[in-house]
């Protein structure tokens, strides 16, 4: 149940309170969403040499990623095919030429076939695929390794089809050539709050000026509420006398090469659904996955990423990073502080949204539409801009 439909016409309903405390409606959205949607995982620089692998919580399941001798990106249920162990505990690591589970040592090579076992040889009729590691579907895109775990995983066109819908286009993406980036920082947060508060909060702007001086002095349209995903082909302008996207506006560094003059001196923020946010700026791009580990709790992986000879020269990237470092910091905050509130009785029917806010009950529709509902609380109007 959701507040009344006599809002006045400057005010949509939210989600109600439960949307964000109910845990049998989180495993549904892990299992309509995150298990069913392709899913950014790690980045592919991240698997430098075969054996590296990164483990990631892909909504339930554990997902391990591996890169093969021939150099492919493979992926697997992090499940040993026997007795059902964990095959690697740890979310990073690298092995010589197998995974071997620690329980009964059964052992499979970096392509997921069984290799070894013991007494494997006094059971002829064991297939060595048939009884290898079970494998999740994988895509590269913009330097990162993306999986489903759907049985029947969706044409991955379905990502860019959306981003398309929604933009316009991929270039404005692809322009900034991310798969050919470096990484030059990459914080870890645990955020207290469910993942859709993190990209409501993603998607608006009306708590700019009052949460983040330092990027409304960068960004001055952002003071007034101006939200630059929703005005794809403009951004957001730096503003006169900010010479960088920069913690105290000062000088940034060299420019990606690809960027139209038009591009220079402006910001743009890209939701990529369900779990990406990007951030474009002429010398760099952050880019954050986000994990829904429970009800109430949302790991949030940030990467900075910047020109390959910027990073390897060793230049100073600090003022770049700490700009965005203290906005997640000061958004995560605000999350938090919702969270408890979402399961208080005054909370039950939800909020409200003003009208810099509607293109959030966009998101609401998506979420309901994925989990086979009804739209909750009185649709946008056609005139407002589409959700990220």
């Amino acid at each position: 149940m959701t507040l009344s439909s006599h809002l006045s016409d400057s005010l949509i309903s939210t989600l109600p309170g439960a949307s964000y405390t109910d845990p049998a409606l989180f495993a549904r959205e892990q299992e309509h969403i995150f298990e069913a949607m392709w899913v950014c995982a790690v980045r592919a620089g991240d698997l430098d040499r075969p054996g590296a692998y990164r483990t990631v919580d892909v909504g339930r399941e554990s997902v391990l990623i591996t890169r093969a001798r021939d150099r492919s990106v493979r992926a697997f249920f992090n499940v040993c095919r026997h007795r059902g162990a964990r095959l690697c505990a740890e979310e990073a690591g690298e092995v010589r030429r197998a995974f071997q589970c620690p329980y009964h040592a059964w052992t499979y090579d970096l392509t997921g076939k069984l290799l070894a076992a013991p007494n494997l040889t006094r059971m002829p009729d064991v297939g060595r695929t048939e009884y290898g590691l079970t494998g999740v579907a994988t895509r590269e895109w913009l330097g990162y390794v993306w999986v489903c775990v759907a049985e029947e995983p969706p044409p991955f066109e379905e990502v860019t089809q959306d981003v398309v819908a929604r933009l316009g286009d991929t270039e404005s993406i692809e322009h900034y050539g991310i798969d050919h980036l470096a990484l030059g920082k990459r914080i870890r947060y645990d955020v207290r709050a469910n993942w859709k508060l993190i990209v409501e909060n993603f998607m608006e702007c009306y708590h700019c000026a009052t949460i983040h001086p330092e990027l409304t002095d960068v960004l001055p349209e952002f003071a007034d509420g101006y939200a630059a995903q929703y005005y794809v082909g403009h951004g957001a302008a730096f503003g006169d006398g900010v010479k960088g996207f920069t913690v105290d506006g000062s000088e940034g560094l060299d420019r990606i090469p690809g960027i139209s003059q038009e591009r220079d001196r402006r910001y743009y923020a890209i939701t990529v659904r369900p779990q990406v946010f990007l951030n474009l700026v002429p010398d760099h791009v952050i880019l954050h996955r986000l994990y829904p580990v429970a009800v109430d709790r949302t790991v949030v992986e940030c990467d900075w990423l910047y020109l390959p000879y910027v990073v390897e020269s060793g230049r100073d990237i600090s003022r770049s990073v700490e700009l965005f470092d203290r906005v997640n910091r000061q958004d995560f905050e605000a999350c938090e502080r919702c969270q408890p509130a979402m399961s208080s009785r005054m909370y039950a029917r939800g909020g409200v949204l003003v009208p810099s806010e509607h293109h959030i009950g966009e998101f609401h529709g998506w979420i309901q539409q994925r989990l086979g509902k009804r739209e909750v609380g009185r649709s946008v109007s056609p005139g407002a801009p589409s959700g990220g």
